[in-house]
């Protein structure tokens, strides 16, 4: 809207000093005769705004004006947990108003803060996604996350983690974003939102419970979370090499568990695992720095494997394979 553009050109203009019509275009993402209009238009409205002429020249302000339209916004308040997560903002349809929010809060801030404050954006960036992983589909998010603010019940079609396809209605309290993947916490349930397949309100509302905090839920979800996945134990026994290598080669939760446990080098112990076959992934990264002791089968599915490779890196498999 012309309005809201006009304000961000005025905030634009008190928070950086003189800036060209170039320069506001690109920042506005709009053409610079666009600019020149919006120019004329802040001037009839008496905003003292006048350009100097010649190459480094450009818009600013009269010296010491400053706007006091920098109330915030009731979606540009809900963007500011966002303001320095351009992606997530983005992903919630909030990009714009994240923007908005962190410009209103510069032009608050007298001259010595904000250069501070530019300071820091220029030397701090938070970048949430895993590596080596691309991006999840998010298309129903903006919807989960209106259903959230509003406090809409949802009816959707939700692909669970066995492939099967079910039917929900949910009452969606929350939105959670870990390493790059959204959830959103509904009904006492939590839901990826790249498996939900279909979703539309189902026009009525709830009424979120009084007690419930996102944080706390997500943390206690979490742990009994991982404890499930790494259900399973298998013997094992380690060098010392091979304990200090657990914070670096397994996941958090394996980590901590063989931590609390704190064998000795050498010393059998239960090694969490979501199952045996994962166990050989796991296993086979600390080399001769773990034994395992038991299940026997997973011992011999070990040694047949370290065999194998005995035999690759011995050239017996070599040439055969590259005849």
């Amino acid at each position: 809207m012309k309005s809201s553009r006009l304000m961000q050109v005025l905030l634009l203009l008190q928070s950086r000093g003189r800036m060209t019509a170039d320069e506001l275009a690109a920042e506005l993402e709009v053409s610079p005769r666009t600019i020149y209009r919006d120019i004329d238009s802040l001037s009839a409205a008496g905003i003292p705004v006048y350009a100097d002429r010649g190459p480094a020249g450009g818009y600013q302000l009269v010296d010491g004006y400053r706007t006091r339209l920098t109330g915030l916004t009731s979606a540009e308040a809900q963007s500011l947990f966002l303001a320095g997560l351009p992606g997530p903002a983005a992903d919630l349809g909030l990009k714009e108003v994240a923007a908005a929010a962190q410009l209103k809060l510069l032009a608050a801030l007298p001259t010595e803060l904000r250069d501070r404050a530019e300071q820091i954006r220029q030397r701090f960036h938070l970048d949430t996604p895993s590596w080596f992983r691309g991006d999840e589909p998010t298309g129903h998010l903006a919807t989960i996350a209106d259903a959230v603010w509003e406090q809409r019940r949802v009816r959707m079609t939700y692909r669970r983690w066995g492939n099967d396809v079910v039917e929900r209605e949910v009452d969606p309290y929350g939105l959670v974003l870990k390493a790059g993947t959204w959830y959103f916490v509904g009904s006492g349930r939590t839901y990826r939102v790249s498996r939900v397949l279909e979703l539309h309100p189902t026009g009525g509302t709830f009424d979120r419970p009084a007690d419930f905090d996102l944080a706390r839920y997500w943390a206690e979800w979490s742990e009994q979370f991982e404890a499930r996945m790494y259900g399973e134990r298998i013997t094992v026994r380690m060098t010392r090499s091979g304990l200090d290598k657990t914070q670096y080669l397994l996941s958090g939760h394996q980590a901590r568990v063989v931590r609390e446990i704190a064998p000795q080098p050498g010393e059998a112990f239960g090694f969490p695992t979501e199952s045996t076959r994962h166990a050989v992934a796991d296993l086979l990264k600390f080399g001769s720095d773990v034994e395992v002791l038991a299940p026997a089968g997973l011992r011999r599915e070990l040694i047949d494997i370290i065999n194998s490779m005995h035999e690759v890196y011995n050239g017996a498999k070599l040439r055969t394979w590259f005849r």
